[in-house]
């Protein structure tokens, strides 16, 4: 067992090696895919807004979701330059949307929690800014192979998102779950408690009478 385990760790740091040479192969050559991923805290009633600077032509993607909070929904809205809306979502869990800059300047791209009035969210956004490719045939693989241990990594994120997701939302259910057990505890005690309390009474009276009718 310990050598199959031993075997399987060797496999795969021969493959995140490779891989990792891979992409260092392909940034020496073609570059890097410049762009912006981070977690963050939303409270409630608030709006946080993230600024681009994009270059007329380039192909951007931005991804987003909620890890935690309230119903895991969040508003977004993404703008050019000239305060055109590209992209407006209201109460997405998550999402991705792909545009090309069709002008130099700035880009904003929003996120807002001012529908939920006690409930802060835990977002996720990643926004990937692409350059275009060069002509030659070994730029165009050392960009495939590039965009495609981009889109693995990117897999794993999402993986990781939803894994977190599901922490929370089963220790959400967990609590509850605890709180329902300790009720009902609470409710079976005073109806116990009640029980015991009735028969002695009937009894009692049972007895106060028939003392009374003896005499």
């Amino acid at each position: 067992m310990t050598i199959c385990l031993s075997w399987l760790s060797i496999v795969r740091m021969y493959r995140y090696f490779r891989a990792l040479l891979q992409v260092l192969w392909a940034q020496l050559l073609c570059g890097w895919v410049l762009g912006t991923e981070l977690t963050f805290e939303l409270p409630d009633n608030a709006k946080q807004c993230f600024y681009e600077d994009i270059t007329i032509g380039t192909k951007c993607t931005l991804e987003f979701q909620v890890v935690t909070g309230g119903h895991y929904d969040v508003d977004c809205r993404l703008e050019d330059p000239d305060g055109i809306t590209l992209y407006k979502e209201m109460k997405k869990q998550y999402d991705s949307f792909t545009f090309t800059a069709s002008r130099n300047g700035t880009f904003k791209f929003c996120f807002s929690n001012e529908f939920s009035t006690f409930t802060h969210k835990t977002v996720y956004f990643d926004f990937q800014v692409r350059s275009h490719p060069g002509k030659l045939c070994m730029e165009s693989a050392c960009v495939s192979i590039h965009e495609a241990l981009k889109l693995v990594i990117d897999y794993q994120t999402h993986f990781r998102l939803r894994e977190a997701q599901g922490r929370s939302r089963a220790e959400d259910l967990n609590t509850r779950v605890a709180f329902w057990s300790i009720g009902e505890a609470i409710i079976l005690l005073v109806v116990s408690i009640s029980q015991v309390v009735l028969l002695r009474s009937f009894f009692s009276d049972k007895k106060t009478t028939t003392t009374r009718v003896g005499s």
